[in-house]
């Protein structure tokens, strides 16, 4: 014979303080959208292209049967030596990339710097240095990088001593700041304040133990 059985099932601002804790974890551990770094990739992708990086990009196979091309960016975070970010791109110079770069992002100091250290090793190439980046290994951080720079010149000068140090520390300092934003995002989105909105908002119920109910 079926038997019915009730259960009372609580909204978060109901539970006892250890049980709000227990549904908190469940959500952190969950509930989380797989695409919640979306924004800080859009946001890196046009600080990317101020700066001169043409990102290399991969197919995506959709459930669909479609597909879609995302930008060649990786991270792994964010508690555990080895994590970080890290990306494929193409350099080359990106006229007046320090005055664009402080008209977008004019708060932030590490962005100015990248970009005026790009700019003064730029200067003294004439404008001719690339570089291309790709990842290698099975970590994803700054040093995953494989980094190679040239230089583009029409009478065969080589490149200055400095500059395939400079170009590199750029790139992957570049790849440190993403890293920074995502861990900054990560810190916002899995808050007490943020996780208990969410939580809200989704219209989620537990027991009163905190586990999560339905």
């Amino acid at each position: 014979m079926p038997e019915i059985v009730q259960t009372t099932v609580f909204r978060l601002d109901e539970l006892s303080d250890a049980a709000k804790e227990k549904a908190r974890a469940w959500y952190r551990e969950g509930g989380f959208d797989s695409d919640w770094h979306d924004a800080v990739y859009e946001d890196f992708q046009r600080i990317a292209e101020i700066l001169g990086l043409a990102l290399k990009t991969r197919t995506i196979r959709l459930m669909g049967g479609g597909a879609r091309q995302t930008p060649c960016i990786w991270f792994r975070g964010f508690w555990s030596q080895g994590d970080g970010a890290c990306f494929e791109t193409f350099y080359s110079y990106q006229k007046e990339a320090p005055r664009r770069i402080r008209e977008y992002a004019p708060q932030d100091t590490e962005l100015h710097r990248i970009a005026d250290g790009l700019q003064a090793v730029q200067r003294r190439n004439f404008y001719q240095l690339r570089a291309e980046a790709s990842h290698r290994g099975h970590y994803y951080h700054e040093y995953c990088m494989s980094i190679s720079v040239e230089r583009d010149s029409p009478s065969w000068q080589d490149m200055t001593a400095d500059a395939e140090e400079a170009i590199t520390e750029a790139l992957r300092d570049l790849a440190r700041w993403l890293y920074q934003q995502l861990e900054r995002e990560y810190d916002h989105l899995s808050s007490d304040e943020a996780v208990d909105d969410s939580i809200a908002a989704n219209q989620y119920t537990f027991t009163e133990t905190g586990r999560r109910f339905g």
